[in-house]
């Protein structure tokens, strides 16, 4: 492939381990497609790298770990932000696109427990880390004795609590523990019907200014197809719902035979009502809002209220 561009690349991330893993991944990906591209990565905090003490529902949820970098593309200051899918809101930021969706890992939830419980086997009243909603809701529903706890800090720091006694167990996404060589940790990973993940969960989104023709090229040759229209499919599903990424919502698309298939599920917080959708299509954003609807139907809009 001919050099599309002789610029310095910029790259925005976050300053945790995994923020840093997850950058650094797509530049390989880039350096692999593109030899001579010349990249550099600057580290940016965020709202909600500061601010460990709130829950995140508390200090906003939406955009909470994405505003300051998307701040730094508008500026020009970074060329390339890379986000997990999940974290980024799904209103539209005017003036930037998602150049590229990457391949997704493993879209799963895992339990961290000590003495390698797994969710079934935990004692009553058992003290469970999670500061995401969906989590909460879903946890209630599998298990009502549970006691919540809120739960934040980089993936390294919530498995240390875990294993020194402040929580029983800990939930967190399949795909932050494996890209961090960690899931020795992991008890057990939570089916589907369990735990249904956050819509994007384990993928990457690279956002960049949507009039940057060039970086919008080489952003081609990381871009994943399927992963992008399954995770279109599942935002689409959050936003018809009109809710943000703190929202009690899960979603997760994939696809059989060329055609998507989508289970949906909309929760009140204390896990007593659920609402399960579940349908498949071809068209992506077609798909998610017409699963929304069908939660809509089925009462969705009182839980999210």
């Amino acid at each position: 492939m001919s050099m599309l561009t002789t610029r310095m690349i910029t790259l925005g991330s976050r300053p945790s381990k995994l923020a840093r893993w997850q950058t650094e991944h797509i530049l390989d990906q880039l350096k692999t497609a593109w030899p001579d591209l010349s990249c550099r990565i600057v580290t940016l905090v965020t709202e909600g790298d500061k601010n460990l003490s709130q829950a995140l529902p508390e200090i906003g949820g939406k955009g909470v770990f994405t505003a300051e970098l998307e701040a730094a593309l508008l500026s020009g200051e970074i060329d390339l932000a890379v986000h997990s899918l999940k974290d980024l809101p799904v209103e539209y930021s005017s003036g930037l696109s998602i150049g590229a969706v990457g391949l997704r890992a493993d879209a799963r939830d895992v339990l961290i427990a000590k003495n390698d419980q797994n969710l079934a086997s935990l004692p009553i009243g058992a003290r469970v880390g999670t500061s995401s909603l969906r989590r909460q809701a879903q946890l209630k529903a599998a298990r009502p004795d549970l006691t919540i706890l809120p739960l934040r800090g980089n993936v390294d720091t919530r498995i240390r609590k875990a294993l020194e006694g402040d929580y029983d167990a800990i939930i967190l996404a399949a795909a932050g523990v494996e890209r961090l060589d960690l899931e020795n940790y992991i008890t057990e990973y939570l089916p589907l019907e369990v735990m249904l993940p956050a819509p994007g969960q384990g993928a990457l989104a690279v956002q960049c200014r949507a009039n940057d023709n060039e970086v919008l090229k080489l952003l081609e040759a990381v871009h994943d197809l399927a992963t992008y229209q399954a995770v279109t499919a599942e935002r689409a599903f959050l936003s018809a719902l009109g809710a943000g990424c703190s929202a009690p919502v899960a979603a997760y698309a994939s696809i059989e035979d060329r055609r998507l298939e989508m289970n949906g599920l909309v929760a009140s917080t204390d896990g007593q009502q659920v609402v399960r959708v579940y349908a498949s299509g071809e068209d992506a954003l077609a798909l998610g809002e017409r699963l929304a609807q069908q939660a809509l139907q089925q009462g969705a809009g009182e839980l999210l209220k």
